[in-house]
């Protein structure tokens, strides 16, 4: 957990439930990211790829810019770009995430209120578009645009990484329940239509006094497969796509958080994997 995170909070008032008292933003930030790990994962393989650190970050539908402030407090040469179209997040994020960060640092962030689309921003090392948030463009012409875009922002030598998820359990209605210390998260895939690859998925939280927050979040969604990726980010223009498959721990059979350029995976129930596409 960053520095500027904390665990939710719950004040004790009367007749208040712990779903009316507790806070979305800071609910996902725990359940959802990790962005300590994210970022290791980025930079250290932008320094395998291209043989020096990187500096600058464009954090395309940045939310409450969770991951940009882990950027900017790694090295002090780093600089971060936050995209996003929502304002409430955005200032969620400008008013908990940035403001909590010593002033000096938080300099180093830049927060668009704008379309990951049209954003201008100087040409950066890194760009990421995590947690699958580039699925809502349902189109390959429309993420096709996306790609190129995104390519047209990059430094000559920049690198573009996303988040996939696949496995057959990720084409099924079903919910998913993992328990916190004073929560529980609930991902809901909802609906999915085969014919499509359209998707409607919420995300829920229960919490111990039985109140429960409903579709705290929604997302309606493309669900795109790593080869339709792949081609797709060939298609626009990049040099080299490359996948990085979770390993295993051998003792617990979980994943292990070591990600690794390859060629074959595992038809596993559901996984989690990076690409990486260098301009």
């Amino acid at each position: 957990m960053s520095p500027q995170q904390s665990k939710p909070r719950y004040r004790k008032r009367t007749g208040k439930s712990q779903a009316d008292q507790a806070d979305r933003h800071l609910l996902y930030q725990e359940a959802v990211q990790c962005v300590e790990a994210e970022i290791d994962m980025v930079d250290n393989t932008f320094r395998t790829l291209r043989g020096r650190r990187a500096r600058t970050l464009r954090e395309d539908f940045c939310g409450t810019a969770n991951t940009s402030t882990e950027w900017v407090q790694r090295r002090k040469t780093n600089q971060a770009y936050a995209v996003d179209l929502d304002s409430e997040v955005l200032n969620w994020g400008r008013n908990n995430n940035v403001a909590a960060l010593n002033g000096t640092i938080a300099k180093r962030i830049t927060l668009l209120n704008d379309n990951v689309l049209t954003a201008q921003t100087p040409p950066v090392d890194l760009i990421l578009a995590m947690n699958f948030s580039y699925q809502i463009f349902k189109t390959r012409d429309d993420l096709r645009c996306y790609f190129s875009r995104v390519r047209e922002c990059l430094v000559d030598d920049g690198v573009f990484f996303i988040d996939t998820y696949g496995g057959y359990e990720a084409f099924r209605e079903m919910e998913e329940e993992t328990e916190h210390d004073n929560f529980t998260y609930v991902w809901d895939q909802a609906r999915y239509n085969p014919i499509t690859g359209d998707m409607v998925c919420y995300i829920h939280f229960k919490f111990p006094d039985g109140s429960r927050m409903k579709r705290a979040f929604t997302y309606t969604w493309r669900l795109w497969t790593l080869p339709e990726l792949r081609e797709l980010l060939m298609e626009s223009g990049f040099q080299r796509v490359l996948v990085h498959w979770e390993g295993t721990d051998e003792k617990t059979g979980e994943g292990n958080d070591i990600y690794t350029p390859t060629e074959i995976g595992e038809a596993d129930a559901a996984h989690i994997s990076y690409i990486s596409a260098e301009k």
